[in-house]
């Protein structure tokens, strides 16, 4: 069943399908300091979940109740729209808001019975329900967090769980899980819906065009010796957000070579081995397309899984690109056990895709 209510803002339909992205603290999303845009949705960081009523719409507002490191602040990361009215409905356990051209989507799912892969499979299912639904068929980016990612699941680590569940998914969707899939990422956060799942993600109605590394082996490559399925998502992608610019959404990036996890508990070279990964998906993205993209431009998220490990961590990116000194930090625990750091980031710049 599936419920849909319009949003009018008195925007022309004929607006402009521009998509936008801006960090905003929290007063100024509840004040709708969005530039003249429409906000299509937003992830929450150090915001309890229950200060937002899941229940309703809510703005589009996606909370995540995880710690934050450092000197960062709650924020939001924003995903805005020039793209004239906005729809907001719910397709099973998917709440979405759309202009038409873009989307933003959300859901909480309890695992209660049954396990991990059966929660993944069901929360994808509605995922893409919720696309045809809105009308954009075409995942962007995708963001999933689980509690104990690490953890025994009867058996196989519950990662591993997920990763069964979220591609047979995509392919009783006849969506590809190799070359086509998204960006995403995958952490363990303790309080991101205990006992159950959260994902978000933002979809269009154009394909993006993925990006890989030429450092890394392609993460839905990866052998078996990482679990019976591999996991579904690219290194990159590259969408055409309108108004001539360009967007590359970069998923989580880690200390991995080839597919291997390299300098093992030393979080200094851990971090500098990512930045030098971010650096490989940026080049990459640059065979695809005329933007240009730096690592500067970048805005990341820094998961850390130690918060011992923030201040050098913080010291070590700061040193690569003063841009990063204060770079949102968020305790949460990597994909796999013996990585201490992951970074996410998005930007947007002049250009049109090869």
């Amino acid at each position: 069943m599936t419920e849909v209510d319009a949003l009018s803002r008195g925007w022309s339909a004929r607006a402009p399908h521009v998509l936008r992205a801006e960090r905003l603290d929290l007063t100024q999303w509840r004040d709708g300091h969005h530039d003249g845009s429409l906000a299509l949705g937003g992830v929450a960081w150090g915001l309890p979940r229950a200060d937002v009523d899941v229940d309703a719409d809510s703005g589009g507002l996606a909370a995540l109740d995880t710690p934050l490191l450092g000197p960062t602040q709650p924020w939001v990361d924003a995903w805005l729209t020039r793209g004239g009215a906005l729809r907001s409905g719910r397709s099973g356990s998917v709440q979405w808001r759309t202009d038409g051209h873009w989307a933003f989507g959300q859901l909480n799912l309890p695992e209660a019975q049954g396990s991990l892969e059966q929660a993944a499979y069901r929360a994808y299912r509605d995922v893409f329900a919720a696309l045809e639904d809105c009308g954009c068929p075409q995942l962007l980016r995708l963001w999933n967090y689980l509690p104990r990612i690490n953890a025994d699941g009867g058996g196989l680590e519950r990662y591993r769980q997920f990763n069964i569940g979220r591609q047979q998914a995509f392919m009783d969707a006849q969506r590809d899980p190799f070359d086509g899939a998204p960006a995403a990422c995958a952490l363990g956060t303790a309080g991101a819906t205990p006992g159950g799942l959260s994902v978000r993600f933002l979809a269009g109605r154009l394909a993006p065009k993925p990006v890989e590394n030429p450092r890394q082996v392609s993460a839905y490559r990866y052998s078996r010796a990482y679990g019976p399925r591999a996991p579904t998502f690219s290194r990159a992608a590259l969408a055409d957000a309108g108004g001539g610019q360009l967007a590359l959404l970069v998923s989580g990036t880690a200390s991995i070579v080839g597919e291997h996890s390299v300098h093992h508990g030393d979080v200094v070279a851990q971090t500098q081995e990512t930045l030098r990964n971010l650096q490989a998906v940026i080049d990459s993205a640059h065979r695809g397309c005329s933007a240009r993209y730096r690592l500067a431009d970048l805005h990341p998220t820094v998961y850390v899984r130690h918060a011992a490990d923030a201040v050098v961590v913080g010291q070590v990116l700061a040193q690569a690109e003063p841009s990063w000194r204060d770079a949102p930090c968020v305790q949460a625990d990597i994909c796999r056990a013996d990585l201490l750091v992951e970074i996410e980031a998005h930007a947007f710049a002049p250009g049109a895709l090869a």
